[in-house]
């Protein structure tokens, strides 16, 4: 099975810089992305990435949406990590701590993700690549 590859970034950009210049409209541009290029990297995992984008906005009505997307979030970057056949390091508890320390848990995701773009000798985005293992399915799509 094939997956396309994401982008890497910069992990101080992603998380600091970029949200400043943009007042933050980066930052939901980026959560964006993320889950589109897990869903684009393997089709087994599920995720609508307009629902997620749409559970860390308005679903602050409601309190609980965006807490349970970032977790989910960390929890499919884990399924990509092992789908590129690395260890599924990535933490969705420890994504939604940082969300609390000055919104670090960007940093650490993307941090994450380069790992994995890493593993493929980062080939520009939207390259297609093998995947090594079957990820665990991932749950609903927030």
């Amino acid at each position: 099975m094939n997956g396309r590859v994401g982008k890497h970034r910069n992990i101080l950009l992603v998380w600091l810089v970029w949200p400043l210049i943009t007042l933050g409209i980066y930052s939901l541009v980026w959560y964006y992305k993320v889950n589109r290029e897990a869903r684009d990297f393997d089709r087994r995992i599920e995720v609508n990435p307009v629902l997620a984008l749409l559970a860390v906005t308005i679903g602050w009505v409601i309190i609980v949406p965006p807490f349970v997307s970032v977790y989910r979030t960390g929890e499919r970057i884990a399924a990509m990590q092992r789908a590129a056949g690395l260890p599924g390091s990535c933490s969705g508890l420890i994504g939604l701590i940082l969300v609390f320390f000055a919104g670090l848990q960007s940093l650490y995701y993307q941090h994450e993700l380069n790992g994995i773009w890493k593993q493929y000798g980062d080939p520009p985005e939207g390259s297609v690549v093998a995947l090594a293992v079957v990820p665990e399915a991932s749950g609903p799509a927030m």
